[in-house]
């Protein structure tokens, strides 16, 4: 009886231990500050830190995310865009040590999880509409324009 007792102590001490040591694992290896929310279909500049020799200097990459996979730790992103007519695309871990910072210059609206149509259009066919947010979408749906008018007494 007292032997498995014993037992049961120790699994606890070790998920303590593998506890702590995760712990140390996030504080080393994730992003120290959360990047902004963003969906497939923004447009946004991501922010790079490059080494160079003993230089370290911050590179933009921007362009529209075309898809997002796995969840903690393996979440990504794909950001695509288009350079001297030939596509570029990078995958980025979010949790990234690498990853300065992350910009959102515009919201797509689009319907789809992974916007792999994109890789087979060029040039203009490649814009996505943009989604209104706050204040802009309640100006847009309520614009004299949109609304009926009443009928006016005499």
């Amino acid at each position: 009886m007292a032997d498995g007792k014993k037992k049961k102590a120790e699994k606890a001490d070790d998920a303590e231990n593998l506890g702590d040591r995760w712990v140390g694992f996030e504080r080393t290896f994730f992003r120290k500050a959360p990047l902004p929310v963003f969906d497939v279909g923004d447009t946004v500049d991501v922010m790079v830190t490059i080494r160079e020799g003993d230089k370290e200097r911050v590179q933009t990459f921007n362009g529209t995310v075309i898809g997002r996979r796995g969840r903690g730790l393996n979440e990504m992103f794909t950001v695509r865009r288009i350079v001297q007519d030939e596509g570029v695309e990078r995958t980025f871990p979010v949790n990234s040590p690498k990853i300065a910072g992350l910009e959102i210059k515009r919201k797509g609206r689009v319907r789809r999880a992974k916007l792999n149509y994109l890789r087979k259009r060029t040039g203009k066919a490649t814009r996505l509409t943009e989604r209104m947010m706050g204040q802009a979408a309640a100006d847009a749906g309520s614009s004299p324009a949109a609304a009926p008018s009443a009928p006016t007494e005499s």
